[in-house]
């Protein structure tokens, strides 16, 4: 029995929806609006981390249409490596020319950049690195530099005041590569510190939720006995001092932090974190658009520096404590004073000299 012609016409153009919504599935979180010229793929991990959101992905995107008629293909894999995966495969097959990859998971990513390789599109490691295959070029900071700034930071301002207890370890993601150099520079100052680490949490994710969890439970077991707490970065810094908070430990833990978050550099201001690190992302995000239109274009890049094999980058970074804030962040304009000094951190502001 034959259907009706304008049923089939229907069921023809269900068919049709179906297959668009599974390609538009594919390429879930990703945006090129408007295609114009060469695409080039932007692939961030998650969006706990306020930079990326916030300069990374803006900073990218303003540069690569300055420098002329391009296609930004963004996704963010919401830290699902297997969803960073489909994102890079969408991306390959929509025809971008370039990568530029910053993975949720180095080891998994491995199979994004062999299957790049293998349709000859170039990789930019952006951030963070990948544990294989070849790349065109890596854009990062100095990771174990960085741990080993804030452990220093940390011992300091430990030495100051002039702490008897010990430190707990606020790492970062397992399947993060930058956190195992953040880490080990920290290990290497702490183990000669004279103060002990009490206990090691490698965080899930960068959860900040899960940092609270895990530092609420060394508190119930060591108590005073905490006197820093190493975070790797500013959003497990803020789920740390929110457990300390809740417990009202006295005195008050010296915390550690990265990324120069705004509401970092708000809790530094009020006392609650000492410092955080500052990478100019935007010169990183500037830099990676730089470096894809000219593998774009088939324009030699050049760099003074190579890690295993690959042209690298590696920017600079600096320590932010509550005594440079007006000489850093505001300086650069990343931030404003009225950004950081809010009605709820005037006081603070003044009595910092921030104004």
């Amino acid at each position: 029995m034959r259907g009706h012609p304008t049923n089939t016409r229907r069921s023809r153009f269900a068919a049709v929806v179906a297959v668009l919504g599974i390609v538009a599935g594919g390429l879930a979180g990703c945006s090129a609006p408007g295609h114009r010229g060469p695409s080039i793929a932007l692939l961030l991990p998650e969006s706990r981390t306020a930079r990326y959101e916030a300069f990374d992905r803006p900073f990218f995107e303003q540069r690569i249409a300055e420098l002329g008629d391009y296609t930004v293909l963004y996704s963010n894999a919401d830290q699902d490596a297997a969803k960073q995966q489909s994102q890079a495969e969408a991306a390959l097959a929509s025809g971008a020319s370039v990568l530029v990859l910053d993975p949720v998971d180095s080891e998994a990513a491995v199979s994004i950049v062999l299957a790049a390789n293998a349709q000859g599109v170039p990789v930019i490691a952006y951030d963070r690195w990948v544990s294989g295959g070849e790349l065109a070029y890596y854009i990062s900071f100095d990771n174990e530099l960085i741990g080993t700034l804030q452990a220093q930071s940390l011992v300091d301002e430990l030495n100051a005041t002039h702490a008897k207890g010990g430190v707990l370890m606020v790492s970062g993601s397992p399947t993060d590569n930058n956190a195992s150099g953040f880490k080990r520079g920290a290990q290497r100052v702490l183990e000669s510190s004279g103060y002990p680490i009490i206990a090691e949490y490698d965080t899930p994710s960068w959860s900040p939720n899960l940092a609270q969890d895990w530092v609420s439970g060394q508190i119930i077991e060591y108590g005073d006995r905490i006197s820093g707490v190493y975070a790797a970065n500013d959003g497990t810094a803020g789920g740390a001092i929110a457990a300390l908070k809740a417990a009202n430990i006295e005195p008050f833990p010296i915390v550690t932090g990265q990324d120069a978050e705004l509401a970092a550099i708000q809790r530094i201001v009020s006392g609650d974190q000492y410092m955080t690190i500052y990478k100019d992302v935007r010169a990183q995000a500037k830099l990676a658009a730089e470096i894809a239109v000219k593998l774009t274009d088939g324009t030699a890049i050049e760099a003074t520096l190579t890690y295993q094999g690959t042209p690298t980058t590696l920017l600079d970074v600096h320590v932010v404590t509550a005594s440079n804030i007006m000489e850093t962040v505001v300086a650069d304009g990343l931030y404003t004073v009225n950004d950081i000094c809010t009605t709820e951190y005037a006081s603070a502001c003044a009595a910092a000299g921030i104004k």
